[in-house]
């Protein structure tokens, strides 16, 4: 019997590969047989860049704050046609905001009403993932980062954080309001645990390091020209840091591998990232670099900020569009959080790279390097008209 998959924040970085997972018959033809994308802005299958398919249903603008939860179910009821099918519940919503209070409160919010309602209104449900991500490790906390009960590489096993940094972490209570509310229900669930996620979005994004380091490439060509030498945007130690890459393409991939096989623990935590074993910018600089013609080169003295470089030559940008007829607007987006590039290419300059033996022993076998990973994200975003 096919499943039926409902994936909550589908037009974020890592919901738009799973519904093209989906929809490319991932793990093998015949699998899903409805698949339902819901987005909070309005988005048409056309600017999705998603197949055409008869099974995708694209439902936008469903609020999870919004009302009561008997409101919030009679809503998604009315709105998701064949929500009573739904095998397969895929949690990747997230409301940003810079009160840091609020955005926990709100993430809390969402996810309960969300599940509380799918287990309400889908009878057929069989599993429900909860996506969270590295900062489980504490690696958010940089400088602060508890070395001393937190080890790399990070584990699944390792103790949560300890309090004060455990209470300012919105994965805990998500965590806590599941555990005991799935504990006898008949359907499964676990979290995942991406890092840095690398990923294609159609539209603008909060934390998109693929679109932002695509332009910035782009640019960087348009401004330079061929072969030129691109020094690498951060410091000598985020050079050298060891880390997994999180492709959205294979974050899709592993979760719903997750989602399907009987050697999935239920309520257990699963690290997902392209390959068994970490990498360094300073192998990959060289290759994103070289996707755009360009020669990558270390850190220098003063390494360049990709955000500045972005706005000192925001005009070539926009001449860059009309020569190559792009999208416009996603260059210096609004919707753009503030410096969190800088953030992740100069702050993040320690080791936090993770174990990845417990995904690969349920069976899972891909593997992704570089090339493919980043230059798959490239790819898509040439195909959209976000980058010549």
């Amino acid at each position: 019997m096919s499943k039926s998959a409902l994936v909550f924040g589908a037009s974020g970085v890592t919901g738009w590969s799973f519904i093209n997972e989906f929809l490319n018959d991932y793990p093998k033809k015949g699998v899903w047989g409805k698949v339902h994308a819901l987005t909070n802005r309005p988005l048409s299958q056309k600017q999705s860049l998603w197949p055409e398919d008869p099974r995708l249903n694209i439902v936008s603008g469903i609020d999870l704050l919004k009302g009561s939860q008997e409101e919030l179910e009679k809503e998604i009821q009315e709105r998701i046609d064949g929500i009573e099918d739904v095998t397969h519940v895929y949690y990747l919503a997230y409301k940003a905001t810079s009160d840091m209070q609020q955005e926990l409160e709100d993430a809390v919010a969402m996810f309960k009403r969300s599940t509380i309602a799918v287990d309400k209104l889908c009878p057929k449900l069989e599993f429900v993932v909860l996506q969270t991500g590295a900062k489980m490790y504490g690696c958010h906390l940089l400088e602060n980062h508890p070395t001393d009960y937190l080890h790399v590489p990070h584990k699944e096993s390792q103790q949560r954080l300890k309090p004060p940094y455990h209470d300012m972490l919105f994965y805990h209570p998500q965590m806590d309001f599941i555990t005991p509310f799935a504990k006898d229900k008949s359907w499964s669930w676990c979290d995942t645990r991406p890092d840095i996620i690398i990923g294609f979005v159609p539209n603008q994004n909060f934390y998109s390091l693929g679109t932002v380091m695509g332009i910035y490439l782009s640019l960087w060509h348009e401004v330079h020209g061929d072969g030129a030498e691109c020094p690498f945007p951060g410091t000598d130690k985020s050079w050298k840091a060891l880390s997994n890459d999180s492709s959205s393409d294979m974050i899709a991939r592993q979760t719903i591998h997750l989602s399907l096989s009987e050697k999935t623990e239920k309520g257990g935590g699963y690290n997902v990232a392209d390959s068994r074993h970490p990498s360094t910018w300073s192998q990959k600089w060289p290759i994103l670099c070289r996707y755009f013609s360009l020669k990558g080169t270390g850190p220098s003295s003063d390494p360049p900020e990709m955000r500045k470089f972005i706005k000192e030559n925001l005009e070539a940008w926009k001449a860059v569009e009309k020569k190559s007829g792009l999208q416009t607007g996603h260059a210096d987006s609004d919707r753009t959080m503030v410096g969190f590039e800088y953030f992740l290419m100069t702050q993040f300059d320690f080791d936090r790279q993770y174990d990845m033996t417990k995904m690969y022993d349920t069976g899972f076998k891909e593997e992704r390097g570089t090339e493919e990973a980043w230059g798959g994200v490239f790819d898509r975003m040439r195909k959209a008209k976000i980058i010549p």
